[in-house]
């Protein structure tokens, strides 16, 4: 076992030490097959599935090399997805936090592109991105990728099949001939091989078998409906499976903004989250959602692909997925880091061949209990019911604000919230969210407007999540 400590590895102290702080010991099957190669400058290609830890397989070995001194982009991460690019932005940025003035940049749309110009001005060191904004900012002669020593392709058979190939030439076209170049990707299509042809020097392939054990912690349950019984069915499903956090996946925007209106006349805390949303909007119902204001999240795939959430009890395929790795990635939203979940999938009766098939696939078994009488007492209270409530501070990441300057304001001498009050703090780059719980939230909004956060007045307000 002892093989697989991130102490063996060639990494610097203060690496090694953020790792041992968050609590990494021991390395996850992708990064003990992966760092090795990465770390010795080799290009490499690598099958693993989302929640595997091949973020930080990538991340830690661009961290051990990059120049402090040299404000210039080294590293480029793209990704298929705002979402994604947001959770390895993070994840850097986390493991980063003892590199003092380390830059890191995410390129995506929903944030003004002339903000994301002026930063790259003023210099970053690593850059993650969508391929739509990075060519944009290419095109437009702001941002020169004549400095990057590693370009990762993170989640490229997503890429190709959502049509950004050409993007994708394009944009590693403007790299060094001399760069490392990494890709991950969860299947191995002709198209990942093509790629790799091209724009790879003699890659190491590496193949993380996915054994299913991480869906073990899942209950894999469905339930048959008739056309027009399915919203009904939804409801006895919510009565019956009661939990804290729920995500339910449909296959359109339109069905998921008609489910949340339903869902809402019912008294749940939900939101939607779908590509019609603003980033800024994106950001806060995701806040919400991860803080406990919002109970319910109701997404279609690409919005939720790459999410970060901590512990997720329930997921519910309202819309069959229509490929069997959909399901796997939609019900491995739950049973995460030793913590049991739930996956329900509402099915028509032509549909149970293919939900056998998805299960046994992963070698899994299929529930299939009976729901119970129709709906007729509502919804359960933890839907109605969020414990906390979400507080917005008029200043971010950009405004140097941390969370210790949020929670000492709340907690010191002039806030005097007690600190088991405050639940989760984000920083984004303008604007930061802190969930407070609801029987103190007036209050602290209060308190901090009539105070200073970080010896400054800042604009405060209570988040609606109806």
């Amino acid at each position: 076992m002892e093989q697989n400590q991130f102490s063996n590895l060639p990494l610097k102290q203060e690496l090694l030490s953020v790792l041992s702080e968050i609590g990494f010991a021991e390395m996850t099957p992708v990064q003990a097959q992966t760092l090795p190669i990465l770390l010795a400058g080799h290009d490499l290609t690598g099958k693993s599935k989302t929640g595997s830890g091949k973020t930080a397989a990538f991340a830690l070995p661009i961290l051990n090399k990059i120049n402090l001194e040299d404000r210039v982009p080294q590293a480029l991460i793209i990704c298929p997805t705002r979402e994604l690019g947001q959770q390895v932005t993070r994840e850097f940025r986390r493991l980063a936090r003892k590199f003092e003035g380390l830059q890191v940049i995410l390129l995506s749309g929903g944030q003004p592109l002339r903000e994301q110009a002026f930063s790259l001005r003023k210099g970053v060191h690593i850059a993650v991105g969508t391929p739509g904004r990075v060519l944009d900012l290419i095109y437009k002669g702001k941002f020169y990728l004549d400095t990057i020593s590693t370009v990762v392709l993170d989640e490229a058979d997503k890429m190709l099949e959502l049509g950004f190939e050409a993007d994708i030439n394009a944009i590693v076209d403007e790299t060094p001939k001399d760069r490392q170049t990494v890709m991950f990707s969860a299947t191995f299509p002709e198209s990942i091989e093509h790629l790799s042809r091209k724009y790879q020097k003699n890659p190491i392939k590496i193949e993380i078998e996915d054994t299913g054990d991480d869906l073990t912690l899942i209950d894999q349950v469905c339930y048959e409906y008739e056309s027009d019984d399915k919203i009904n069915v939804l409801l006895r499903v919510l009565q019956q499976h009661p939990s804290q956090s729920t995500i339910i996946f449909c296959n359109q925007k339109v069905v998921a903004d008609e489910l949340v209106a339903v869902l809402k006349e019912k008294g749940a805390s939900c939101s939607a989250l779908h590509g019609n949303l603003e980033q800024a909007d994106r950001d806060k119902v995701m806040a919400l959602f991860r803080n406990g204001s919002y109970r319910v999240l109701v997404a279609t795939d690409v919005a939720a692909r790459g999410l970060d959430i901590d512990h997720l009890e329930l997921v519910i395929n309202y819309d069959f997925p229509l490929q069997p790795e959909t399901y796997v990635h939609r019900i491995g939203r739950t049973g995460r880091a030793g913590k049991k979940g739930t996956a329900v999938t509402l099915i028509r009766p032509f549909e149970e061949k293919d939900i056998l098939d998805y299960t046994d696939r992963i070698k899994a078994k299929l529930n299939r209990p009976t729901l119970g009488f129709k709906n007729q007492h509502g919804l359960p209270a933890t839907l109605n019911q969020a414990s906390m409530q979400t507080l917005s501070i008029s200043a971010g990441r950009k405004n140097k604000l941390r969370p210790g300057d949020i929670l000492g304001a709340l907690t010191g001498a002039e806030g005097k919230i007690p600190a088991a009050h405050v639940g989760k703090i984000e920083i984004h780059d303008f604007i930061s969210y802190v969930a407070i719980d609801s029987s103190v939230a007036q209050m602290a909004m209060e308190r901090l407007r009539d105070g200073k956060i970080k010896g400054q007045k800042l604009y405060v307000k209570l988040v609606d999540a109806r």
